[in-house]
């Protein structure tokens, strides 16, 4: 995809839309419900909590209860939400020069990874294998 412009927010919701559609379907029935936002930046809330100087220093998030640790019984306060942040993404994109579509397939797949509480090795194998 080639870009005469910065790619905006709704370019990205939509290369996350197709890389969410890409992904194998057993994963995409385990994270339905969840929301997939895409914003400019993490929130000051956000980046305290995670102990961040910058906002570029987060490309992505999971905010939810990881489904190792769902129970029947719980009702959640919110619905599971998987954030994508575009200035820190394309930062990334520029720095690295890897494919934009990859760049938000792997953040997406890393994010998801959480929701399943997967460890950081789990997560890269995924992200390898798109």
């Amino acid at each position: 995809m080639q870009f005469n412009h910065p790619p905006t927010l709704e370019d990205l919701q939509s290369m996350a839309e197709a890389a969410f559609s890409a992904l194998p379907e057993e994963l995409r029935e385990a994270v339905r419900g969840a929301a997939i936002l895409v914003e400019e930046v993490p929130d000051e809330e956000t980046l305290e909590a995670m102990e961040l100087q910058h906002p570029w220093e987060l490309t992505g998030l999971y905010r939810g209860v990881p489904l190792t640790e769902k129970t029947h019984l719980a009702v959640p306060a919110e619905p599971d939400m998987i954030f994508l942040f575009r200035e820190p993404i394309l930062v990334e994109w520029i720095e690295t020069g890897e494919d934009l579509f990859r760049l938000v397939r792997n953040v997406l797949v890393h994010e998801i990874g959480h929701h399943f509480g997967f460890s950081d090795e789990e997560i890269t194998r995924l992200e390898d294998e798109g």
